[in-house]
């Protein structure tokens, strides 16, 4: 059995690998410019043709590995708040953690701009972490007193809500200069992704993910319940802290670089978890990566190029993806229920 087991979830690996290799080189080639397989390889050597080289190494590549790197990112924070609420609809965007690192990221960024200041990439990770822990505390608070974790996800949701409108009354009342880069980002994008901006948040999501990995044994155990967790020598509390600020990092920094970003975080920890029937965090935690850069990927191809030149956000390409899944996960648990 352990053997079919280890099998079943290399093959699971293998999967999802060739998915992301292929996707990425789709994302590389196509675009208002399709490049062949082979000019896409001889641009990333440094060879063949100078423009396109540009659009390789300048445009595309940045934000493919972006979309890649934030995606899985995002998915593995969804993974660390399922964990934590013990409930699969639990999620940065759901919960309202996005949003609030939306709203504080504007605020910095309007600020910043008024003021003729450069916004750095650690300024709007730290920003949207603030942002994100704020949202986080208030959801917090209210669980101290909502028994009900459907009412929990309630309150999650209206905060969202919340930070969403504040957001886009400071985005209405900014100068018209700014509105342009507000906007866009406040939908969900991409693009626009700078070499110095994607090296800062590969820094902050890989040693999230590392911190992650050292969480994976005392994790497993919390999903036993808090009483299992105790007698296994488990500081529960210090987990449940430790939970709270890793998603908060990594959703933050999803945030602080793409805008919201909506659905990801809940439905491909549920697609992986049901791929590889399984949900330990040792085994999770890099499926969830793998799954979230595939999804992420997969739905920005789409925004680019479904009605090119417009492009979509890549919050309304990851709903129309996301939310079936989300559906169809609450109604297969009331299946299962009434069995």
């Amino acid at each position: 059995m352990d053997s079919k087991r280890k099998n079943r979830n290399l093959l699971c690996f293998c999967i999802l690998a060739v998915l992301l290799l292929l996707l990425l080189l789709l994302n590389a080639a196509t675009g208002s410019t399709v490049l062949s397989a082979g000019e896409v390889f001889s641009a990333l050597l440094g060879r063949g043709d100078a423009t396109a080289r540009s659009i390789v190494r300048s445009i595309r590549l940045p934000r493919l590995l972006a979309a890649a790197l934030l995606g899985g990112a995002l998915s593995v924070a969804g993974f660390q708040l399922q964990t934590f609420f013990a409930n699969p609809i639990a999620g940065p965007f759901v919960l309202g953690v996005s949003s609030g690192a939306k709203l504080t990221v504007a605020l910095t960024m309007i600020y910043c701009l008024a003021h003729g200041v450069l916004l750095n990439a650690a300024g709007m990770i730290l920003s949207a972490f603030l942002g994100a822990m704020l949202s986080m505390g208030i959801v917090l608070l209210a669980s101290t007193r909502l028994r009900s974790m459907a009412l929990l996800i309630v309150c999650g949701v209206m905060i969202g809500y919340i930070c969403t409108a504040v957001t886009d009354i400071v985005v209405t009342f900014a100068d018209d200069s700014n509105i342009v880069n507000l906007h866009n980002w406040s939908m969900g994008s991409f693009s626009g992704t700078s070499w110095s901006g994607l090296r800062s948040a590969a820094v902050t999501v890989f040693a999230a993910l590392v911190l992650s990995f050292f969480l994976a044994k005392p994790m497993s155990a919390y999903q036993l319940g808090e009483a299992y967790t105790r007698s296994m020598g488990v500081n529960v509390r210090r987990i449940r802290i430790e939970l709270i600020l890793l998603s908060s990092i990594l959703a933050a920094t999803v945030t602080a670089f793409a805008g919201p970003i909506s659905f990801v975080g809940i439905a491909v920890p549920h697609l992986v978890k049901s791929l590889f029937r399984s949900s330990k965090p040792l085994l999770m935690i890099p499926a969830c990566f793998l799954g979230g850069a595939v999804f992420c990927l997969f739905c920005d191809l789409i925004a680019r190029t479904l009605f090119a030149p417009t492009e979509l956000s890549i919050s309304s390409v990851t709903a129309v993806f996301g939310a079936p899944v989300v559906i169809w996960m609450l109604l297969a648990r009331q299946k299962r229920r009434a069995q």
